[in-house]
Parts: C-alpha cells; sequence; structure tokens
C-alpha cells in the first residue's frame, strides 16, 4: 500500500499489470486490428461449424425451416435463420475487409507516434460489421420468402435449374457493371478515403465503418445470393466465395473481375441447359 501511495503522490495513477498490457493494446492500433479480424471472422467460423454439425443440433432445425411453410414461423425459427446469416457474413467479409481495416490502423498508427488523439479499430469494424448484419436481415426475409415460394430445397439450394442458373447469371453480369466498379475501387484504395474523411472520434470512426461497409455491400451483395443457388449452408462455397471476393480487392486488376463475370454466366447457362436438357424427349423419366 505505500508503494501505491508514493505512486500516486508523485501524480501516477496506478494500474495492475493487466489493466496496463490491456492499455498497451490499445495504444497499438495495427495490433487491435489483427485481433479484431482473426477473433471476429474465427467466431463466425466456428458458428457455422457448429449450425452444419451432424447429428441433432442446429442443423436439424435449419431442414425444419426449409420445407413449405404453412403457418407462421415461430421468433426462435426467425432468429435460428438470421444467426446463420449473421455468422456467415462474418465469416466470408470480414477477411476480405483486412486491407480496409489495416489501412486505417497503419494510419492511426502513424498519428498515435505523433501523439495525435487516435480511435480504435474496433469502431471502424463495428461501422462496418454493422451494414453486413443489415444484409444479414434482409438475406433471413428473404430465404424466408423464397421457402415459402417453394424456390428453395430441403438443402437451403435453388429448387430448379432455372432459378440457380438466373441468380449466376445476374451475378456474373453485375460484375461487368459500372456500380460494381465504382464501389470495388473504394474497397480496393481506402487510403484516399481515410485521408479526406479522417475523424477522431469513436461516432466519427463508426461512421467511417458504416460508408466502407456500404462500398463492400455494393461490391460483393450479388456473389453472396449465389449462396442461393449452391445452398445456403455449403461451407466449401461460403469458403470459395470468400475467397474470391478477398482476392478482388487485393487490386488484381479489372481482368479478375470480369473472369469472375465470365465464369458465373458460365455456370449459370449450364444450369439452365441442364434443366432443359432433362426435359427432352427420351431424357424425361
Amino acid at each position: 500500500m505505500a508503494a501505491m501511495t508514493d505512486r500516486t503522490d508523485q501524480g501516477f495513477a496506478y494500474l495492475p499489470p493487466a489493466a496496463a498490457g490491456l492499455g498497451q493494446a490499445f495504444a497499438r492500433p495495427r495490433l487491435m486490428a489483427w485481433g479484431c479480424i482473426v477473433v471476429l471472422t474465427a467466431l463466425g467460423w466456428l458458428a457455422l461449424g457448429l449450425m452444419t454439425s451432424s447429428g441433432d443440433g442446429p442443423s436439424g432445425a435449419f431442414a425444419v425451416i426449409c420445407r413449405p411453410a404453412i403457418g407462421p414461423l415461430s421468433a426462435a425459427d426467425v432468429a435460428l435463420v438470421a444467426s446463420m446469416w449473421a455468422a456467415m457474413v462474418l465469416a466470408m467479409m470480414l477477411p476480405s475487409a483486412a486491407p480496409m481495416i489495416l489501412t486505417y490502423a497503419q494510419i492511426a498508427d502513424t498519428a498515435a507516434r505523433k501523439g495525435e488523439r487516435i480511435v480504435t479499430p474496433l469502431m471502424l469494424a463495428a461501422g462496418y460489421a454493422a451494414v453486413w448484419l443489415g444484409f444479414a436481415a434482409a438475406a433471413t426475409v428473404t430465404q424466408l420468402a423464397l421457402t415459402r415460394a417453394a424456390l428453395l430445397n430441403s438443402g437451403l439450394a435453388a429448387a430448379s435449374g432455372l432459378f440457380a442458373g438466373a441468380i449466376f447469371i445476374a451475378a456474373g453480369l453485375y460484375q461487368f457493371s459500372a456500380l460494381k466498379q465504382a464501389c470495388l475501387n473504394q474497397c480496393r484504395h481506402p487510403f484516399p478515403f481515410f485521408f479526406s474523411n479522417w475523424a477522431t472520434t469513436p461516432r466519427g470512426v463508426f461512421r467511417l465503418g458504416l460508408k466502407q461497409g456500404v462500398f463492400c455491400v455494393g461490391c460483393c451483395w450479388a456473389m453472396m445470393l449465389v449462396m442461393f443457388a449452391v445452398g445456403v449452408m455449403n461451407v466449401v462455397w461460403m469458403a470459395g466465395l470468400g475467397i474470391v471476393m478477398a482476392i478482388e480487392k487485393i487490386g488484381t486488376g479489372r481482368w479478375f473481375t470480369r473472369a469472375v463475370g465470365i465464369a458465373l454466366i458460365l455456370a449459370g447457362l449450364a444450369f439452365v441447359l441442364s434443366e432443359f436438357a432433362g426435359h427432352w424427349p427420351g431424357h424425361a423419366i
């Protein structure tokens, strides 16, 4: 107690070692940024892993939700679907946001060394995640509507090749749109955005995250809808699309975006032709 009193009398506030270590971590924006990306992404994939586990776990409940609904769904059913989409967007989109979050952390780190006021990257990530959680809510409503319309089968995938093909072709065509390119440019080059919109308050940095989240949704929403074609809980496609969207944002140029668009269109045409082939004379059962 005497040592604590002496340090207080000299004008220093006593902090336990754990609190002091936490304070040092918060003072290092890049460390906080990496921790935020890794932890939230891991939580998303962990939740998806639990939901897709075999046995009588949550996956069984999802199969029930996919069946044509006769009456209104319970709040628990809706919450289950919403939690699935929330985990999905965290697992798929946070890794692709790493360059943006780390760019902010790099600028904040420089400002901190100059003694300027900074805000933790957690606020930026929170704003970004809030937009994608809004997308998850919209996707939940869409999934429930498609289920009622019998456009999704018991595997949470498109019930017909025509519907699956239409989703793939629409996603492929969007790759060539001006809106896609405009949003992708903002995602690829976050430094000018932060330089011209820099904020030093938690609310201001949260708004920066919201804006970056909007750009990211504008860039990736069509590709996310491909999950309705291949199976909402298809982990392989989740990982594959997540990797593709992350590569797009690294700055590979328009050739990669166009190549992805062509691949999606060709896949969509394959679905459509396969559907028609199944109804040709001599092929129908």
